[in-house]
């Protein structure tokens, strides 16, 4: 029986993910996206998951598309055969969406290169944090593509759209140390896989124990402002806010303040 390509396990209210193709540095097989949604589909279900982490087993964290299951057989049909629209559309696209909307907190535990789909994978999640050996890479202009799996919106609001242009075009590899400070992801761990995965962890069971619901309206709120007026948000702030108040954890949240006490959160 051939090893699972995701491996999925739990750490009180915090679910890991890691992909799990080492000897390929993590790219992605059709496979490997199936695997993914499952546990995605894992950790949904279990209500008591409120945090998830998304890393990569050895020395990678994904290297995009594995292009060994692209057909390039020489033959009259290769352009139809070989079209990446496909894949894109049945899984790449599909895990973008499954990930910007988890019931969750996220957090890309990038443990070593990102290249690719892979770092829109990483960008995908709410927040990234990388070892120092790590390193980002729109690999896609080096095979004449363009970046996917939501780089081309999600790029150029973390780096600017002038950075944003450079590194798809170019295919440069980007410093662990300079993604942070280009805005890309939010914290560097010194150290390598194993010590970015403790941070990971820790504060994604630091997440665990907030108001679940109010991060994601949180996620949601400001990834869809850029579409929204001024106006527009300010409607979309109260119209939210009003729904937070009526969760548990609101009422908690103000009762544990004015009892000068530390809040309970349930994420309800």
């Amino acid at each position: 029986m051939t090893e699972s390509t995701v491996l999925y396990s739990t750490q009180g209210a915090v679910a890991q993910v890691t992909l799990n193709r080492p000897q390929a540095l993590n790219s992605f097989t059709r496979r490997m996206h199936q695997e993914l949604w499952s546990a995605l589909d894992q950790a949904e279900a279990d209500a008591s998951i409120r945090a998830l982490v998304l890393t990569g087993a050895g020395r990678g964290f994904c290297a995009g598309a594995d292009l060994a299951e692209f057909d390039f057989e020489p033959g009259p049909d290769l352009v139809q055969r070989a079209d990446p629209g496909p894949v894109i559309d049945q899984a790449f696209n599909p895990t973008a969406r499954r990930l910007q909307n988890l019931r969750m907190p996220t957090i890309a535990a990038v443990n070593g290169v990102a290249a690719g789909a892979g770092a829109s994978l990483a960008m995908t999640c709410d927040i990234a944090i990388a070892a120092t050996s790590a390193s980002f890479i729109q690999a896609f202009s080096k095979i004449g593509l363009i970046p996917d799996a939501g780089s081309t919106w999600l790029l150029p609001q973390r780096v600017g759209m002038a950075r944003a242009i450079a590194l798809a075009m170019t295919g440069d590899k980007l410093s662990a140390v300079q993604a942070k400070e280009w805005g890309m992801i939010w914290e560097v761990v010194e150290g390598g896989a194993e010590e970015c995965l403790t941070a990971a962890l820790a504060l994604a069971t630091r997440l665990s124990s907030m108001p679940t619901r109010a991060l994601v309206a949180t996620r949601h709120i400001l990834r869809d402002s850029t579409s929204r007026t001024f106006a527009q948000q300010l409607d979309v702030e109260r119209d939210t806010q009003s729904a937070m108040g009526r969760t548990h954890d609101y009422i908690e949240g103000v009762m544990a303040f004015r009892e000068k006490r530390p809040a309970q959160f349930r994420g309800e």
